[in-house]
């Protein structure tokens, strides 16, 4: 049987998208309105904001009451379970007087500053305010996003079982950033099998290609839940460090891009159960109008 298919886009909730009057009847003023109105066209949503800041049960509650049954929340972890560097400032305070010393004079830590039992602790917060999302079946999964610089290690692979003791019950995706996890010497295949005994999805990724830091368009499903985040392609900005997020993810999808992925989505939709496929570009109505492009791609195939 096919898989499920989710389509939507990484924040219904981006000022750009508000900003363009574009996508949102203008009396629609708070974020659980508006979701509302995004789940009427989409059954998918991306929450960027767990990976800023932990997020609360009384946010996660009001979201989850604003979609219908069927709707599939992706959760990003916060920055400081996935290797990135985190503000100092998005930690508790009551966690932040029990760090070392070296590590509160920091702006920016990770996770190897923190000692276990407060990373632990961090950890059951996070899972527990998802506990709503959880209850209504409508948690899809959570999205484990590695940076660039992590790369296929001792360590890193001894991380992601790491991982999986800590969120033991819900499902994990994976999105790593650098190319040597899907190395044609070998790697490709253990990072895959290490997924699939973990019970982790891969992350499929659109993005610029033939650059130092391109991530290749690898379609894999070792779980029973895919995914594809569509990033955009613009390789004018995607290295340039002086370039915002949303000039690096600014990009309008064409017909033609979106229809090479077709395949691959039939072949995704083969070998798993629920399938989702995220836009994550940023600028004005971008992510909304190329969701809903690849909506009626794909339902012209029917």
């Amino acid at each position: 049987m096919p898989a499920q298919i989710y389509i939507g886009t990484s924040s219904w909730a981006e000022r750009s998208l508000i900003e363009s009057g574009r996508f949102y009847p203008p009396e629609l003023k708070d974020t659980p309105a508006r979701l509302a109105y995004f789940a009427e066209r989409f059954n998918l949503g991306e929450i960027d904001s767990t990976y800023y800041a932990l997020p609360s049960t009384k946010n996660i509650e009001s979201w989850v009451n604003a979609v219908p049954e069927g709707f599939r929340f992706v959760v990003k972890a916060f920055a400081l379970f996935t290797q990135h560097p985190t503000q100092l400032s998005s930690i508790p305070k009551s966690f932040r007087d029990e760090l070392p010393p070296e590590a509160t004079k920091k702006s920016r830590v990770y996770e190897k500053d923190f000692p276990a039992e407060i990373t632990a602790e961090l950890w059951r917060i996070f899972l527990a305010a998802l506990r709503p999302m959880r209850e209504q079946g409508k948690l899809g999964a959570i999205l484990i996003d590695f940076p660039p610089w992590y790369v296929p290690s001792t360590a890193s692979r001894a991380y992601l079982e790491q991982l999986r003791e800590r969120v033991p019950d819900d499902v994990v995706i994976v999105e790593f950033r650098n190319a040597l996890w899907v190395a044609d010497d070998g790697t490709a295949d253990a990072t895959l099998r290490q997924l699939r005994d973990l019970g982790f999805g891969f992350v499929c990724v659109d993005e610029p290609q033939g650059l130092k830091t391109s991530f290749p368009p690898v379609v894999a499903a070792p779980a029973a839940v895919a995914a594809v985040r569509f990033r955009g392609r613009n390789a004018e900005r995607w290295e340039d460090k002086s370039a915002s997020t949303e000039e690096r993810l600014n990009w309008l999808y064409t017909d033609k891009e979106l229809k090479e992925w077709l395949p691959r989505i039939r072949q995704l939709e083969s070998e798993a159960e629920e399938l989702y496929l995220n836009f994550n570009t940023k600028a004005e109505d971008q992510s909304v109008v190329n969701a809903a492009r690849l909506q009626k791609l794909l339902g012209n195939l029917g």
